[in-house]
């Protein structure tokens, strides 16, 4: 299993970021983060409860474990209050919507609601805009004792002209 894993890695990193798997689609899919160390991906999808995001919890995270047998895994504790976790609030004066941070980089807020139709979205700054994100691949560096974050590239749409938009940054 550990060599059919590897050959994996192997060929998503000879392929380039875009080529990681993807998770199935979802009506409920906010976006995901593809991560340079292996195939598994990290899942956003918004938590609805009767057509509406839920109050207390507006944003389900969880795994694809693709480097593995492609099961669908929940968050370990720490990697939800560390790693990949969502700091969310509502939004004052505005139902149905709120803003939040990933709790490993907090310098970009983020905002979680549904577009005119219903469909959830998450609206982030790309290139200094709120734009609906769709997906984040981040290179890190973990050759050495601490890992090390490479670059971020956002790939989302605007949410007028539904053009794609992308953003690379070193954080």
């Amino acid at each position: 299993m550990k060599l059919a894993s590897l050959l994996l890695i192997i060929t998503f990193y000879c392929l380039g970021g875009e080529r990681f798997p993807t998770p199935p689609d979802s009506p409920n899919r906010l976006f995901f983060i593809q991560r340079s160390t292996n195939a598994n991906v990290v899942v956003y999808d918004a938590n609805l409860v009767g057509g509406k995001l839920n109050a207390k919890d507006p944003v389900h995270t969880y795994w694809y474990r693709f480097g593995e047998r492609g099961q669908k895994e929940e968050l370990t504790a720490i990697q939800r209050t560390l790693a990949y976790g969502l700091y969310t609030t509502p939004v004052s004066g505005i139902s149905n919507t709120y803003e939040g941070h990933f709790l490993a980089y907090r310098k970009r807020k983020f905002m979680v609601k549904q577009d005119a139709t219903g469909d959830p979205i998450a609206l982030f700054p790309i290139n200094g805009k709120m734009q609906i994100l769709k997906r984040v691949f981040v290179s890190v560096d973990d050759s050495k004792f601490v890992t090390t974050v490479n670059y971020i590239e956002l790939f989302g749409k605007d949410p007028v002209t539904g053009r794609g938009v992308y953003e690379k940054f070193k954080p």
